[in-house]
């Protein structure tokens, strides 16, 4: 038997959820073919087999399992098996070509054979239907042993229920943590409250806490949707975050894009987009000033010698900021091309955790989703993030004349306790003098 393990997730991470078996118990698969989908706290990645064989399940759908925990056997044998019995039927549905004294002497047999048979078959048939019965009896038994996963036990024990009365649908009758929430929503279900007719709260009252059940839906937060959250508040309390705007006038910007997006996609095989513009200007701003790109550890002050910019993206799971690393060594291609690269792996739930590992500064757009203006909060340990808002024509002035422009307002977090708010300005007017004159970043200014 090769086992299948949970492997190592990354920084900081020790545990993840079965969200689905991609492959069912006792299904074959082959080399590398993926078998199950784990959700940790960063991004769901897909485990693959080892070997080919026959897949033998250790834990159920929505288990929390620890790195290095076995979650499945594959027997390269049964596999090996599986394959000769599909040549035998092939054979059987194909036989070769016998003689004509072989096949009366083939008749013989199986006329001297079939009375033995239906002698045999009755037998057989009793024999199996005691083995079923006992089968069926030793299953109750498994189910009403089986040992709770930490997870299910402790969903079980918050809400003082009997294990022995839930109905397991996992491996061998295992309860899983599906099955106890079905369970809760059954018992919440059977219970009979008597009718209360919906009337409108006033406006100067707080909503009623004991609503009817109907007036509200109640959805468990995800394993990514829980660290967001805490990673989040995580930011609030450990960084003294403060927020300092500009705002930048994207004509340059405009100009180049509409006149060179076409033979620049027909050159390097990816479209032109705003973000490249943002991440090259961050990367020479950083260079500018490096403290922007540092973070701190205790009471040590830690700066990397390479920029891995984060780009944060919007997906159905959740916000993830996957990282283009080395981008101060890559090539104003070489970062539009990483960064739609991430782009599409994380739209499609593909990205791995080195691709969200090991960020030093991290860039949000939430001008894709209108939004003019937003402080943007730190994705710890980074000190710094830069948010960029929505392209919208206001009247500026330009050498003593009121003129129209497309204008972006910019948003730079800081951590205070590192960075300056003299550094924090020099940066952003750093990113403003490179976006209005782009030709800088081609000339490496």
């Amino acid at each position: 038997m090769e086992s299948i393990t949970v492997p190592p997730l990354g920084e900081s991470i020790t545990e993840g959820v079965i969200v689905r078996w991609i492959k069912n118990d006792g299904d074959s698969v082959a080399v590398d073919e993926a078998v199950l989908e784990l959700e940790t706290d960063k991004a769901s990645v897909e485990i693959p087999s080892p070997v080919a064989g026959v897949l033998h399940q250790r834990s159920a759908a929505g288990d929390t399992v620890q790195v290095g925990d076995v979650v499945a056997q594959i027997d390269p044998t049964a596999g090996a098996k599986a394959s000769q019995d599909e040549g035998a039927a092939d054979a059987t549905k194909n036989p070769a070509p016998v003689s004509a004294s072989d096949s009366k002497k083939v008749e013989e047999e199986k006329s001297d054979s079939s009375d033995k048979a239906s002698g045999a078959e009755i037998a057989a048939k009793e024999e199996n239907d005691g083995q079923g019965r006992r089968q069926a009896k030793a299953a109750d038994q498994v189910q009403s042993d089986q040992p709770l996963s930490p997870a299910v036990r402790r969903l079980v024990d918050e809400n003082g229920l009997d294990p022995s009365v839930i109905t397991g649908t996992g491996r061998g009758g295992r309860i899983t943590k599906a099955d106890v929430m079905q369970h809760l929503q059954g018992d919440t279900a059977s219970e009979t409250k008597p009718p209360r007719a919906p009337t409108p709260y006033p406006s100067d009252q707080p909503a009623d806490a004991d609503a009817p059940s109907g007036d509200v839906e109640r959805i468990p937060m995800s394993r990514m949707r829980k660290r967001i959250a805490e990673r989040l508040l995580e930011a609030q309390r450990q960084a003294a975050i403060l927020t300092t705007f500009n705002e930048v006038d994207m004509s340059a910007v405009l100009s180049i894009r509409s006149r060179y997006k076409e033979a620049f996609e027909k050159r390097h095989g990816t479209r032109l987009g705003f973000m490249s513009f943002f991440a090259a200007a961050c990367v020479a701003a950083t260079r500018d000033v490096p403290r922007v790109n540092a973070r701190i550890e205790g009471e040590e002050i830690v700066q990397p010698r390479a920029i891995h910019l984060g780009v944060a993206v919007g997906t159905e799971r959740g916000l993830v900021v996957p990282v283009v690393h080395n981008a101060d060594g890559l090539s104003f291609a070489g970062i539009e091309a990483e960064i739609a690269r991430l782009a599409e792996r994380a739209q499609n739930n593909k990205l791995s955790i080195a691709d969200l590992s090991g960020g030093t500064f991290t860039i949000s757009n939430g001008g894709v989703y209108g939004s003019l203006l937003s402080t943007p909060i730190l994705n710890p340990p980074q000190s710094g993030i830069l948010g960029m808002h929505k392209i919208e024509k206001r009247p500026i002035v330009v050498d003593d004349e009121i003129v129209i422009r497309p204008m972006m307002y910019l948003a730079l977090s800081y951590d205070h306790r590192l960075i300056d708010g003299a550094d924090a300005v020099t940066f952003l007017v750093r990113v403003k003098e490179r976006i209005e004159a782009p030709e800088k970043l081609l000339l490496g200014l």
